[in-house]
């Protein structure tokens, strides 16, 4: 059984996670949010695409 990442998780380890939220503060996306983050947003929709 393969143990490595899978490419999803590789394609995302490009993406800082700091600068990503660092763009989130900037411009106040999660002013309304309520269940759903945008980084958990951002990674289904990353996802989808991918698919």
């Amino acid at each position: 059984m393969d143990t490595g990442k899978t490419v999803f998780a590789q394609l995302m380890d490009f993406l800082l996670a700091y600068e990503f939220h660092k763009c989130i503060q900037r411009y106040n996306v999660h002013y309304k949010v309520k269940h759903l983050s945008c980084w958990s947003q951002f990674l289904c929709m990353a996802f989808a695409q991918l698919t």
